[in-house]
């Protein structure tokens, strides 16, 4: 679960400054409850991959994810893309976000997800490296796929060491098919596809690698009466709405189909191999 707000995303980058977010519906509470409860219903516990903005203004909510046996993992300070940031501000961020996440939450934090897939062995090979000497362990930051907000494409599909001195990357589930990958890692693609086509992916890429698929979504996907921001391309509003009003009962239906559990119980022994 990448736990940011509606408002926080990348496709809005152009259109929601920083500075504004304070102004902003903050709605991010409403999905989380659902995700959480969601998941309390089933026993199953899930990794929350949280941006320390967040964190510093909803305590409770991180208390909670604790307390329910989730796993609590840094998703960086305030939604950055890595690759728009210098290796001095990535470090500054992440162990900013692990520092805040740390003293809320009263766990140590081990994982780390990048904004919107950002980074990649080619163009940000250090970032790896800072994580491990920031103190964490793992990383799942990379959808192998190519796509116009992030590319992939030539990433390993299951878990790998991108640099040898750096944390094990675990990349989000990318199924290969017919010459091309395929998302199936969650978020806008699952609100997309049929339910049994995505259902049949998971298990044809558990086939293909043997490895537990890592899925992802967002509370503001399950909150569908969050406000909309005026004027926004064709391309963005459909990205972002598509299907949110069935997002809930799909994702009940995924949970119920598939074992779940935290992403470092589920990958425990590559994250071990370090």
């Amino acid at each position: 679960m990448d736990v940011e707000d509606w408002y926080q995303v990348c496709a809005f980058e152009d259109r929601v400054d920083f500075a504004d977010w304070a102004r902003y519906e903050q709605r991010v509470e409403i999905g989380a409850e659902r995700i959480l409860t969601l998941l309390a219903e089933r026993n199953i516990h899930a990794t929350f991959f949280t941006l320390g903005w967040v964190a510093q203004r909803y305590p409770n909510l991180i208390r909670r994810i604790v307390e329910q046996g989730h796993e609590l993992a840094s998703h960086g300070m305030r939604h950055t893309r890595v690759i728009t940031q210098t290796p001095d501000e990535f470090r500054d961020d992440v162990t900013r976000a692990k520092g805040v996440l740390e003293e809320i939450g009263g766990v140590a934090i081990t994982g780390y997800r990048a904004s919107t897939w950002s980074m990649h062995p080619q163009t940000t090979p250090w970032a790896w490296n800072i994580l491990a000497q920031s103190g964490h362990r793992y990383s799942s930051s990379l959808q192998p796929i190519r796509h116009d907000l992030y590319d992939a494409g030539d990433a390993a599909r299951i878990p790998h060491h991108p640099i040898t001195d750096g944390v094990v990357e675990i990349p989000v589930a990318v199924a290969q098919w017919a010459g091309r990958r395929w998302a199936l890692g969650g978020g806008g693609w699952f609100r997309l596809l049929p339910y049994g086509v995505f259902a049949r992916g998971l298990r044809y890429y558990h086939a293909q690698t043997g490895r537990p698929a890592v899925f992802y979504c967002h509370p503001w996907e399950l909150d569908p009466e969050q406000p909309m921001l005026p004027g926004l391309s064709a391309k963005s509003r459909f990205r972002h709405r598509l299907n949110l009003k069935r997002m809930q009962p799909r994702l009940a239906r995924l949970l119920d189909d598939f074992a779940w559990d935290r992403l470092d119980r589920v990958y425990a022994d590559s994250i071990g191999s370090r």
